[in-house]
C-alpha cells in the first residue's frame, strides 16, 4: 500500500528526543523557547508561541484578539472542523461563506455581504498548502476594522507574493500533527508581529500565569513539551527540502493527470508557492467514490478532504447552523486526495499514474 501520508522521523530527531529525556527537563522549557525563536525567524515575524496543537493555537489566537461571546468570525466551511470549533470554543459564532471553486480557499468576494456589526475577525484557511487570496482579504479587513487570523495548519513554508503563510495576517496558526509538512508529533504554534497578542497567548497557554503561581486570567494548559519541540527543531531544518519533494511529486502527477479525461489536477494561483500538504484532484461526484475504491484496491491510499462542509456536520446542524455554499458542497462530493508526501519513490509515482490510467479505461469518469 502506498499510504496517503507518512511522517518522516530519522535518527537525528530520535537523538534530540533522547537528549531531552536524559536532561530531565521534558515539559515546556529551553527547547520550546529555541523552537519558537527558530520558527519565528523562518517566517520572518517577531513572535512565535508554541502550544499543544493546531486547534489550541486557533483557540488562543482568537482569545488573544479579544474575540468572545456574541462576536462573529467569517471563515470557510470547506476545511477540517477545528477551524469552526475553535470559534465555538471562545463562545463566538463562525459565519461560513463559500469558496473559490479552483483553489478551494475562502472566496473574498463573499466576505463583505457576511459582515455585520458583530463581525470581529476573518479566518482564512490556506487549504491543502496553497495560500488564500490575502491581499483582498486584508484590504476588506482593514476597511471594516477586522482581525485576520490565518489558519495555516496545512501551509508550512507556503508563500504568497514573497511572504510566508503565517506572516500575512494579524496572527497565523500552525499544526504539527504527524501528517503535516513538518511535525512535532502533536503541537501547534501562533505567529505574530503583535507583541501584545503574543504575550496574551503566552499567559493563556499556561494557566493564565504572568509569572510562576501568579494567575492573572483564566487560562489553560496548552503548553508544548520540550520533547515535541526537539523534534520540531530538527524538522524545521528539513522543511524546505520536504516541501521541494512534495512540489516535485505534484509536478510529476499533474503533468500526467492532465492527460487523463475526467480528472482535474490541482489549480495553482499565480504568485504563490503551493506546498501540497494534500494533492487533491477533482472527479465527477457520481464517480469519485468509485475511483477511490479502485485506487484503494490497487494499493494506493486516498483521502477525502473534506466529505461535507462544516455546517453540515451533526454538531453544527444541532446548533442550528446553516449556510448557502454551493461551491463547497460541490467540492465535498468531488475531491479526492492522492499521495504526494516526500517518502514517495519514482516507482510509487509511476504506479499512481498507471492505476489512474487503468481506472480511466474501466470507469466512466465524466
Amino acid at each position: 500500500m502506498i499510504p496517503i501520508a507518512k511522517p518522516i522521523i530519522a535518527d537525528d530527531e530520535i537523538d534530540e528526543v533522547v537528549k531531552v529525556l536524559r536532561s530531565g527537563f521534558i515539559a515546556q522549557g529551553p527547547k520550546v523557547a529555541e523552537f519558537e525563536e527558530k520558527f519565528a525567524e523562518y517566517l520572518g515575524v517577531k513572535h512565535a508561541v508554541a502550544v499543544s496543537s493546531g486547534t489550541t493555537a486557533l483557540h488562543l489566537a482568537l482569545l488573544a484578539a479579544g474575540i468572545g461571546p456574541n462576536d462573529e468570525v467569517i471563515t470557510t466551511p470547506f476545511t477540517f472542523a477545528a477551524t469552526g470549533n475553535s470559534v465555538l470554543h471562545v463562545g463566538a459564532k463562525p459565519v461560513f461563506i463559500d469558496i473559490d471553486n479552483k483553489t478551494y480557499n475562502l472566496n473574498p468576494e463573499n466576505i463583505e455581504n457576511a459582515i455585520t456589526d458583530k463581525t470581529k475577525a476573518v479566518m482564512p484557511v490556506h487549504l491543502y498548502g496553497q495560500p488564500a487570496e490575502m491581499d483582498t482579504i486584508k484590504q476588506i479587513a482593514e476597511d471594516h476594522d477586522l482581525i485576520v487570523i490565518e489558519d495555516a495548519a496545512q501551509a508550512h513554508g507556503a508563500v504568497y507574493k514573497g511572504k510566508k503563510a503565517g506572516s500575512l495576517g494579524d496572527m497565523g496558526c500552525f499544526s504539527f500533527y504527524p501528517t503535516k509538512n513538518m511535525t512535532t508529533s502533536e503541537g501547534g504554534i501562533i505567529t505574530t508581529e503583535n507583541e501584545e497578542m503574543a504575550e496574551k497567548a503566552r499567559v493563556l497557554r499556561s494557566h493564565g500565569e504572568s509569572e510562576r503561581y501568579t494567575h492573572v486570567v483564566l487560562g489553560y494548559n496548552f503548553r508544548m513539551t520540550d520533547i515535541a519541540a526537539a523534534i520540531g527543531i530538527v524538522q524545521l531544518k528539513k522543511l524546505d527540502k520536504f516541501n521541494e519533494k512534495r512540489i516535485a511529486n505534484a509536478k510529476y502527477l499533474t503533468e500526467r493527470i492532465d492527460k487523463i479525461n475526467g480528472i482535474t489536477a490541482p489549480f495553482v494561483s499565480a504568485d504563490v508557492k503551493h506546498v501540497y500538504h494534500q494533492y487533491t484532484i477533482r472527479v465527477g461526484k457520481s464517480r469519485r467514490n468509485e475511483l477511490m475504491e479502485f485506487l484503494n484496491s490497487r494499493g494506493i491510499g486516498t483521502g477525502i478532504h473534506y466529505p461535507k462542509p462544516i455546517y453540515k456536520q451533526k454538531l453544527y446542524k444541532e446548533l442550528g447552523f446553516s449556510a448557502s455554499c454551493p461551491e463547497a458542497e460541490a467540492a465535498s462530493s468531488e475531491v479526492l486526495s492522492l499521495p504526494v508526501h516526500p517518502s514517495l519513490e519514482k516507482n510509487d509515482l509511476e504506479k499512481i499514474v498507471s492505476v489512474l490510467n487503468e481506472a480511466s479505461k474501466q470507469i466512466n469518469l465524466f
